[in-house]
């Protein structure tokens, strides 16, 4: 069973009106799974760009209130507290995805240039990421944000997380989102699937 979690939307309700919404959300369906028939002990999250971002601050979140999840998919997730990376300056335009896109994103979404320093904005600088779900972390070739997917990946594996880094040569940020269109975002389709299928046996 999904559950696709609606939250309020950048700029009329600033971070972290979304970060809330989705803890409140899988707080809500935990509490609620026998309505629903959900095992509230077989839980995972997952999500895609923002999505990404969202779904690794809510499992940091769930591990702190004693949720157990049981994996989180991160999909070419943002995590940085800026668009500084190599990847961001290399892939920075005619990738679908642009550098200058991510910082309009980002300057909607922060109320001020504090938010940089909360991990829930951006949780690569979390301090203690250890005692979290099962992950794995997708990232794309020749996305802006490729290089802090992976550099969140390489912390969770410090902090004695298993991880699997999942790297898509020759892809673009939103790629996943082409099942059918081309063969790799249906491998990287089923992967999640089995990803998450696998940890909630």
């Amino acid at each position: 069973m999904v559950v696709s979690v609606d939250y309020r939307l950048a700029p009329e309700h600033k971070f972290p009106s979304a970060v809330e919404d989705v803890f409140a959300a899988l707080s809500w369906t935990r509490n609620n799974a026998a309505s629903f028939g959900i095992d509230p002990t077989r839980i995972s999250v997952a999500g895609a760009s923002a999505g990404g971002n969202l779904a690794a601050v809510a499992a940091i979140q769930a591990r702190d209130a004693g949720i157990a999840l049981r994996a989180q998919a991160l999909v070419y997730p943002v995590t940085a507290p800026d668009a500084q990376s190599a990847s961001q300056h290399a892939n920075a335009q005619g990738y679908i995805l642009t550098r200058a896109l991510v910082l309009w994103f980002q300057n909607h979404y922060r109320r001020d240039d504090n938010d940089r320093k909360d991990w829930r904005y951006a949780p690569l600088i979390a301090p203690d990421l250890s005692g979290l779900a099962p992950a794995l972390v997708l990232v794309a070739e020749f996305d802006p944000l490729r290089d802090e997917g992976v550099e969140y990946a390489k912390r969770l594996m410090d902090s004695g997380v298993e991880v699997r880094l999942s790297h898509y040569a020759g892809m673009v940020h939103a790629f996943f989102n082409m099942a059918r269109a081309i063969s790799a975002a249906d491998r990287a389709m089923h992967e999640v699937a089995n990803f998450l299928r696998t940890h909630s046996q």
